[in-house]
């Protein structure tokens, strides 16, 4: 069994693709533990295979070799305890925000009325409640992904997954998000795996921050972040801020030399 301080483990796990004849490593060898209510940061450039480890954690990919264990169980196919938020908010363009929120309740048992309350504090709590009645295409980039990050909480998961959930944003409105995400967790403080190129956003969201090298990926180095919760846009500028992003970047540049 897992320890209750380990939440979600990862022993030797690696996945290759096959495809005509040839085989691509995606990830190599992947091995770390995270305790209950941490928010962990998977750090590395494009195609280093962030998103393919997530998809395992999340349970719609199988490992090749190795085994992710959550709460003392194999993960053998999507779990009911987990939320997702993608880099696309995905949300049902004819549901208006409320429905959008409460859809994963109605897949699972069609009683909405009882997460009625629960979606109202969670849009409250991300400034969307007086949109409640609104379409998705009838908000900005940033609101919808502040909707799909609702709608993955509706149902008060053990483990939050999200890949990249902010890259298509424009600058302004992605610090915004990431100050919005900041205080969602703070309040609701969920176990949280969080994939991301962006190196200031790792650090300013996370309380530790794994970095993936190059193709075929493998977990080169494992760092904490730290400074305290809550935690303001203003950090950004504070010089232990800067000099953690810039010892990462080095990090990462020393994946690439393998």
């Amino acid at each position: 069994m897992t320890p209750v301080s380990d939440f979600l483990t990862l022993e030797g796990v690696s996945k290759t693709y096959r495809a005509a004849g040839s085989e691509v490593q995606a990830v190599e060898q992947a091995a770390f533990t995270v305790p209950s209510g941490q928010f962990l940061s998977i750090l590395g450039p494009s195609g280093c295979g962030k998103s393919t480890l997530l998809s395992m954690i999340g349970g719609l990919e199988t490992p090749s070799t190795g085994e992710i264990i959550i709460g003392g169980e194999p993960v053998k196919a999507p779990r009911g305890d987990m939320g997702y938020v993608f880099q696309d908010a995905t949300l049902l363009p004819w549901f208006s925000v409320l429905d959008n929120v409460l859809f994963p309740v109605r897949l699972r048992d069609g009683r909405t009325e009882a997460y009625r309350e629960r979606a109202r504090e969670l849009l409250e709590s991300v400034g969307l409640w007086e949109f409640r009645d609104k379409r998705p295409d009838q908000l900005s980039g940033g609101m919808r992904q502040r909707v799909a990050i609702c709608r993955a909480l509706i149902t008060d998961p053990q483990i939050l997954l999200m890949d990249e959930p902010f890259s298509a944003l424009d600058a302004i409105s992605r610090d915004e998000m990431n100050v919005a995400l900041a205080a969602i967790w703070d309040r609701f403080h969920k176990t949280a795996i969080f994939v991301t190129h962006s190196i200031r956003e790792a650090v300013f969201l996370s309380d530790r921050i794994l970095v993936m090298s190059r193709r075929p990926s493998a977990i080169c180095h494992d760092v904490m972040v730290p400074f305290p919760r809550p935690r303001e846009a203003q950090i950004e500028s504070d010089p232990d801020f800067v000099r953690l992003c810039g010892t990462l970047r080095d990090k990462i540049e020393e994946g690439y030399k393998g």
